[in-house]
């Protein structure tokens, strides 16, 4: 379903199709490392108010939940609100549509702001950006592929990774340093950031085995490869 909105990257991420790419056990691995590095982030807000933007994916809402955030999910249509109306029929978390390059609220409404699975997908990031830095009172937390990692000859891969992935789509990768610097620009500094993996996320589904993909990730880690070059990574910018 389309949206009249100019940036709707989320419609496809809250799919049943995009879910399937992490499904059984090599997806909810992936999900764990995301899961563990978003609630680390967020230890120093207990019981803040959240503000997922385009996450209708669920991947985060019930870890948020479960350790007392109040979360509110952006969507950018009703479609998006699927894969998480387990949480909104019980009241535990709040839905709405809106335009992510004009978010439906006030300065400083939200404790923290996140969004995963969009910033890669965008084509008006800087406006994505300010409007993610402008609702939210203390810190945004993101994620986003970045040029020096193997993220960056994935364009030459693409038919590859569709052929095995079957629903893959392209994406944007990040020099950092710019978008550190464009952050800054906008009140916000680089406190916290998670390399997720070295390797490709395609491989450690055709692997298809959590246990050697994490001892796999581990050993390049401890040799510091990952901090340099690895993908995507989840960022925590603070304000103040």
């Amino acid at each position: 379903m389309s949206s009249d909105f100019p940036e709707t990257a989320d419609i496809e991420t809250a799919s049943l199709g995009y879910a399937s790419r992490f499904s059984g056990a090599v997806g909810t691995w992936m999900l764990n490392v995301q899961t563990e590095v978003t609630l680390q982030m967020l230890k120093d807000y207990p019981q803040a108010t959240v503000l997922d933007v385009g996450g209708g994916h669920g991947q985060i809402t019930a870890p948020l939940i479960a350790n007392g955030y109040q979360v509110t999910v952006l969507g950018s249509s009703e479609v998006c609100r699927a894969r998480i109306q387990h949480w909104l029929n019980s009241n535990h978390c709040c839905f709405q549509v809106g335009n992510v390059l004009d978010l439906p609220y006030p300065d400083n409404t939200f404790d923290v702001v996140i969004s995963y699975r969009f910033l890669a997908h965008i084509t008006q990031d800087k406006k994505f950006l300010s409007e993610l830095a402008r609702v939210a009172k203390k810190a945004v937390i993101i994620d986003y592929p970045t040029v020096q990692s193997v993220n960056a000859i994935a364009p030459y891969l693409f038919q590859f990774k569709k052929r095995f992935e079957g629903n893959t789509r392209r994406f944007i990768c990040y020099k950092e340093a710019e978008l550190q610097a464009y952050l800054k620009s906008l009140g916000l500094r680089l406190a916290e950031r998670y390399p997720q993996f070295l390797f490709p996320m395609v491989l450690h589904r055709m692997l298809k085995s959590p246990s050697f993909s994490s001892t796999l990730e581990q050993s390049v880690r401890s040799l510091k490869l990952t901090h340099f070059f690895g993908s995507p990574v989840i960022a925590k910018f603070t304000k103040g």
